[in-house]
């Protein structure tokens, strides 16, 4: 069984997405310390056109899958109203968390300037 996520990312981000094959997000930045994959779409889309386009003049939301027994190990947490609930995966647990990803990272959303 899987559990369906969304990670709002930018053209840079998703570029290395794509040279994965569309299997792993990249490792993050030194002053990225956490992983913070969503739990809904509509939280995603917000995070993309309110941060990301603005920032960067582009971004995408993606949707992927992963294991529903392995994710048990992080909790659910609320970062503001209904829809903002993410997971917080630490920088040094990437790796695990990538390989636990069933099928491809998809694009689901795009936005621009």
């Amino acid at each position: 069984m899987t559990t369906t996520l969304f990670r709002p990312v930018s053209k840079k981000e998703l570029d290395l997405i794509e040279q994965s094959n569309w299997t792993k997000f990249p490792p993050r930045l030194h002053e990225q310390p956490i992983f913070y994959p969503v739990t809904n779409i509509e939280y995603a889309r917000q995070i993309t056109i309110e941060w990301n386009v603005p920032a960067y003049g582009n971004g995408y939301v993606t949707q992927f899958e992963v294991d529903s027994e392995y994710l048990k190990k992080y909790n659910v947490e609320n970062v503001g109203g209904s829809i903002h609930n993410e997971l917080w995966v630490p920088a040094e647990e990437l790796d695990e968390f990538n390989s636990q990803i069933v099928g491809p990272i998809k694009v689901v959303e795009s936005y621009e300037k």
